[in-house]
């Protein structure tokens, strides 16, 4: 976070792009902020999802405005930037866009590999070229962006997904170096586990039970972790934080 003075007054604008469903990281992080007093831009390409999460921010009295494209086409990052501006400097951004399908590697086909590298690498490179020189305007800010423990090794049938991931952790690994002496915090968070969500038990419902208590990742204590990272003083940030549950090896 930029230290007191150096990037103007009151709350800024918070902007988040993948947000589906209300049981989901990228709601749950748009809850948070909007609590912390953020106006706040929730962006992803499901309609439907995202226009019931904004209207159930809205109902609890957030600043929320939906933005439905994808980050991983130049002009719906700026649009979702200048959205996020328009409600306010803007302060934080959030890569978290991104599928995962697995499948044994010689049944990828071509698209499907490209599919995953556009979504993850892709949309990280035109959501923060997008926003950086807003941020950079602003005087600082924070850009963080969602990764898995695929970012980190490659398991069978998850090619396309850690090649991707990878590939978004050496983006944020570069874009911290060079900025970072410019006032942007860039973080880059490795989710390594399950996730309580709706993506991953409306396919495994048992999958909960079957871990037992906080077995899997908890939404809201990912986003937490989140507003840790922009919130931490510049003279100890960290670049990369790896969150598991409590019984997950590693």
């Amino acid at each position: 976070m930029a230290e007191d003075g150096e990037a103007g007054a009151g709350p800024g604008s918070v902007l988040i792009v993948g947000v589906g469903a209300w049981q989901g990281v990228g709601a749950a992080l748009a809850r948070l902020f909007t609590r912390e007093g953020h106006p706040v831009v929730i962006a992803g390409r499901n309609a439907g999802k995202l226009e019931d999460t904004a209207a159930r921010l809205t109902a609890s009295g957030a600043t929320v405005v939906a933005e439905v494209g994808d980050g991983a086409l130049a002009e719906d990052a700026r649009r979702f930037v200048a959205a996020a501006q328009a409600l306010a400097p803007l302060e934080v951004v959030v890569h978290n866009a991104g599928s995962n399908n697995p499948a044994p590697f010689l049944k990828v086909s071509q698209e499907r590999f490209e599919g995953h590298w556009r979504e993850h690498v892709l949309g990280g490179f035109q959501t923060a070229q997008a926003a950086i020189p807003v941020l950079l305007e602003r005087g600082g800010g924070t850009l963080i962006f969602t990764g898995a423990s695929g970012s980190l090794r490659g398991k069978a049938n998850f090619a396309p997904f850690a090649v991707a991931k990878a590939g978004l952790r050496a983006l944020a690994q570069s874009l911290a170096r060079e900025f970072g002496p410019q006032n942007i915090h860039v973080g880059h968070v490795i989710v390594d586990g399950g996730i309580a969500g709706e993506r991953l038990l409306s396919r495994m419902p048992a999958l909960a039970e079957q871990r037992g208590p906080d077995g899997l990742l908890d939404v809201d204590a990912i986003a937490e972790a989140y507003l840790v990272l922009h919130r931490q003083h510049r003279s100890a940030w960290t670049l990369e934080l790896d969150l598991r549950p409590w019984a997950e090896t590693f």
